[in-house]
C-alpha cells in the first residue's frame, strides 16, 4: 500500500498523510474529505499535474487543488531578508469565490494611489485576510475584476462580450484605477446608440394615440403635427407644447369637434388650424400663434389666450367666458367674435 502526504495548493503547510487506493478519482474523494475542498486535480512538487494513479509513488508530496492553477509552495514561505518587501513574489486574490494569480508589482506599479497598491505595497500592513489556501480575500465581483486586472498586467482595456461595463467602472472606481475610469467613460459614451430625433410616421402617431389609456397623460412637445387630422379626437388633458401644426405645402391641421379640455398647447404654430366647435375649456394656448384660425362655435371658457396672435381668426359663436386676452399681438375685433 502506497501512502502520500497531500497539501493545499500553494501551501507547505498542515498536510493530511493518506492511503492511495483505487482510481485518481478515489484519491480526489479522500482529499476533499480531508482538506475541506471539492478536489478536481492533483500535482506534484514541480507542478506537474497527475493524470492516473500508477504515477503515484510512496511518500509522493501532492497538491490539491479545485480547479486553479498550480501555484509553487515556495511563494507562500518568507523571503529572504534581502528580498522583503519585493514586488515581483507571486500572490493569489480570492475575488468573490474566483482564484487569480498575479505579481505584487502589477497590483502597485501601474496604479502607485490605488486601493489595491495601498493593499499589496508592503506585506501585512493592511492585514488582508486570507483564506484556506493563503489566498488573499476580497469581496467583489469577480467578472468586473477580471479587466482591471488585465488592464494593471498590459495597460490596455479589454472587457468580453456580455460584461457589463458600467459594472467595471463602478469596480475601476472602489478599487481608486483612476486612468481605467476615463478610458471605460469614453467607451460607455461611445457604446451609447446616438440619439434618434427624426420625426415619427403619422401612422405611428395614431398608434400612439389609440393606445394611450383615457386616464394616461399624453405628451408630444415640440412635435411636428403638419397638416394633422385629429376630428373628433379626444386629447383631452394632453401635452402638446411648441408642437407644429403648420404644414408649408398650405394643408391645414383640422382638430374639428375635437376634445381638448386642459391642454396644453402654449407656443404652438396653429396658423389656419380647424378648431370648429372643439372643447379647450380650461386650455393653455399662451403666445400660440392662430392667425386665420377657425374657432367658431369653440369652447373657449376660461382659457389662456394671452400672447396670442388671433389675426384673421374666426371666433364667431365661440364661447369666451373667463377667456383671457392679455398682452394679444393683435386686436380682436368684434367681427370675429359674436357675444
Amino acid at each position: 500500500m502506497r501512502r502520500v502526504t497531500l497539501f493545499l495548493n500553494g501551501s507547505p503547510r498542515n498536510g493530511k498523510v493518506v492511503a492511495v487506493y483505487g482510481t485518481l478519482s478515489d484519491l480526489l474523494s479522500v482529499a476533499s474529505s480531508k482538506l475541506g475542498i471539492k478536489a478536481t486535480s492533483v500535482y506534484n512538487g514541480k507542478g506537474g499535474l497527475i493524470d492516473d494513479i500508477a504515477l503515484i509513488r510512496d511518500d509522493d508530496v501532492l497538491f490539491v487543488c479545485e480547479g486553479e492553477p498550480f501555484i509553487d509552495p515556495q511563494t507562500d514561505s518568507k523571503p529572504p531578508g534581502g528580498l522583503l518587501g519585493s514586488h515581483t513574489d507571486w500572490l493569489t486574490l480570492n475575488v468573490g469565490g474566483r482564484y487569480f494569480t498575479t505579481t505584487r508589482s502589477t497590483l502597485v506599479n501601474k496604479e502607485p494611489d490605488s486601493m489595491l497598491a495601498h493593499m499589496f505595497k508592503d506585506k501585512g500592513v493592511w492585514g488582508n485576510k486570507q483564506d484556506h489556501r493563503g489566498a488573499f480575500l476580497i469581496d467583489r465581483s469577480p467578472e468586473y475584476f477580471e479587466p482591471i486586472l488585465n488592464y494593471l498586467r498590459h495597460g490596455q482595456l479589454i472587457v468580453n462580450d456580455g460584461i457589463n461595463l458600467l459594472g467595471v467602472l463602478e469596480e475601476a472606481r472602489f478599487f481608486g484605477i483612476d486612468s481605467l475610469i476615463e478610458h471605460l467613460e469614453v467607451a460607455i459614451k461611445n457604446s451609447q446608440p446616438p440619439e434618434d430625433h427624426s420625426p415619427i410616421s403619422r401612422k405611428e402617431f395614431v398608434r400612439f394615440l389609440l393606445a394611450t389609456p383615457t386616464k394616461s397623460e399624453l405628451r408630444c412637445q415640440c412635435a411636428n403635427l403638419q397638416g394633422v387630422k385629429m376630428l373628433c379626437s379626444n386629447a383631452e388633458g394632453a401635452s402638446l407644447r411648441l408642437c407644429n401644426f403648420e404644414d408649408p405645402s398650405g394643408l391645414k391641421a383640422n382638430l374639428e369637434g375635437a376634445n381638448l379640455k386642459g391642454v396644453d398647447m402654449e407656443g404652438s404654430q396653429m396658423t389656419g388650424i380647424n378648431l370648429r366647435v372643439a372643447t379647450l375649456k380650461n386650455a393653455k394656448l399662451k403666445n400660440c400663434n392662430l392667425r386665420g384660425a377657425t374657432l367658431a362655435g369653440t369652447d373657449l371658457e376660461n382659457c389662456d389666450l394671452s400672447g396670442c396672435d388671433l389675426q384673421e381668426a374666426n371666433l364667431r359663436g365661440s364661447n369666451v367666458k373667463g377667456a383671457i386676452f392679455e398682452e394679444m399681438l393683435t386686436p380682436l375685433h368684434m367681427s370675429q367674435s359674436v357675444r
